[in-house]
């Protein structure tokens, strides 16, 4: 199971799962109910694959998280998100020890061990692809605009010049310039 597929939406409770993409928006379905809907541009989604968590000497990962609480657990249900706050800042300290405690908050706590539960009744827990698959350290490490390969310029005679874009005079009128025959 690869955790680029599933998101998180603002606003909206639980995991989905990417089905397909329509104009202006993605058509997921909910990992609970298996109702299906569109999320569109507009609304704010994370996939889990680009979530971590903040630790004292570096960032987590998400699926790296969940692979501990696994192991804790032994594949089974996590604590419920339900439970008090020291109930789980203690438990989340027994799974991720070095966590960072001022900038983890407890509603942080909380969707992650509710994430982890929804996954794990879904039997989507074998994060095995993803870990293997990066073997390339210093490529994720990188933002997006360098991994990207280098574009190579155009000789100089083969590059397009820019047609000279009309100006607006002040009343807001596009204005363009007429050549007469005089000098």
């Amino acid at each position: 199971m690869k955790l680029s597929e599933i998101i998180a939406v603002s606003g909206m409770a639980g995991l989905y799962k990417t089905i397909a993409q329509a104009k202006g928006s993605v058509i997921v379905e909910s990992l609970e109910d298996k109702k299906r809907m569109p999320v569109y541009a507009s609304q704010r989604v994370h996939t889990l694959e680009a979530i971590s968590v903040f630790c004292t000497d570096k960032d987590i990962p998400l699926a790296e998280v969940f692979t501990k609480i696994a192991e804790k657990e032994k594949k089974g249900p996590a604590l419920d998100h339900k439970s008090s706050e020291a109930d789980m800042i203690k438990y989340f300290g027994e799974v991720l020890p070095d966590f960072d405690k001022e900038r983890v908050h407890t509603s942080d706590i909380r969707k992650m061990l509710m994430w982890y539960n929804i996954l794990q009744k879904n039997n989507m827990l074998d994060f095995e692809e993803e870990t293997a698959g990066e073997g390339e350290e210093g490529k994720a490490e990188l933002p997006a605009s360098e991994n990207a390969p280098a574009k190579k310029a155009a000789p100089k005679h083969q590059q397009k010049q820019a047609a000279p874009k009309p100006q607006k005079a002040a009343g807001g009128m596009k204005q363009t310039v007429r050549k007469t025959g005089v000098a």
